[in-house]
């Protein structure tokens, strides 16, 4: 048995409405001398690889940083990811943070 395409199809959107909007970036650091830098992580892919190399990089680059893990924060995905990203921003003006790097895995 033979069909015939009528030429039809159905199609959808991949991407959601926007129920966000779009709110201007925080305004840069003038200089990287003396900051302390956060590291967010979501535990997920090769995370664990990669922060030590990009501390040791920005430090060679910008002396005097200083650095708090991930593990400070929690894991930005999973069961907790709720809690975690609710705690954020108090923990990042108490710990007195200049500067977050989020790295995720996909």
């Amino acid at each position: 048995m033979t069909r015939r395409n009528s030429g039809d199809y159905a199609v959808v959107w991949p991407r959601s409405a926007k129920v966000v909007e779009v709110k201007p970036l925080a305004k840069r650091l003038d200089t990287m001398d003396g900051k302390k830098v956060a590291f967010l992580w979501d535990d997920l892919f090769r995370g664990d690889e990669i922060w030590p190399i990009l501390k040791q990089e920005l430090s060679a680059r910008y002396p005097g940083l200083t650095f708090v893990d991930h593990d400070a924060f929690g894991s930005t995905h999973g069961d907790e990811e709720r809690r975690v990203l609710a705690e954020l921003p108090d923990k990042i003006r108490s710990m007195k943070i200049d500067a977050v790097v989020s790295g995720m895995g996909c």
